[in-house]
């Protein structure tokens, strides 16, 4: 059966997430800031969890599907039935990807939260004026004679 076609690839999770919470793929949320500002540092954790998440979503689905196609053969009679079982490890190997698919997906949407709170503060907060190093001469004591100035104490 065949998936429809707005439903994300089945290794897009992770990416998806990120498009879906924050209007942009994990790729492109590192152009949007100042190079190795903290906004920056974070789109960078977003992108390598959304990937993480990607990947560890894919080897699940891989899983599934082999574990499945036994399953099917076992219970058609297409196969032999191992007396060891008819999943035998691949029960185990499945809920092992199931538990750090999970862990994953709490990971990305932590992230997503920091994200917008970093990229938040990044655009609220203006840029720093810059100061010159030597205090500015005040216009009053520019022409002053070092008569003037000793008065004015």
């Amino acid at each position: 059966m065949a998936a429809p076609s707005s439903t994300p690839p089945l290794s897009a999770v992770g990416s998806q997430m990120v498009n879906e919470a924050l209007g942009a793929s994990p790729r492109h949320l590192e152009r949007r800031h100042t190079p190795d500002s903290p906004a920056d540092v974070v789109a960078q954790l977003v992108f390598t969890a959304a990937r993480q998440l990607d990947y560890l979503h894919e080897q699940f689905a891989d899983a599934a599907q082999y574990a499945a196609s036994n399953l099917t053969r076992a219970a058609t009679g297409k196969t032999t039935i191992n007396s060891l079982g008819v999943l035998q490890n691949s029960a185990t190997q499945i809920d092992i990807l199931a538990a750090r698919r999970a862990d994953a997906i709490k990971h990305l949407k932590t992230l997503i939260h920091a994200y917008r709170q970093v990229a938040a503060a990044d655009h609220a907060t203006p840029p720093p004026a810059r100061r010159p190093a030597v205090a500015p001469i005040r216009p009053d004591a520019a022409g002053a004679t070092p008569s003037r100035a000793t008065r004015s104490r």
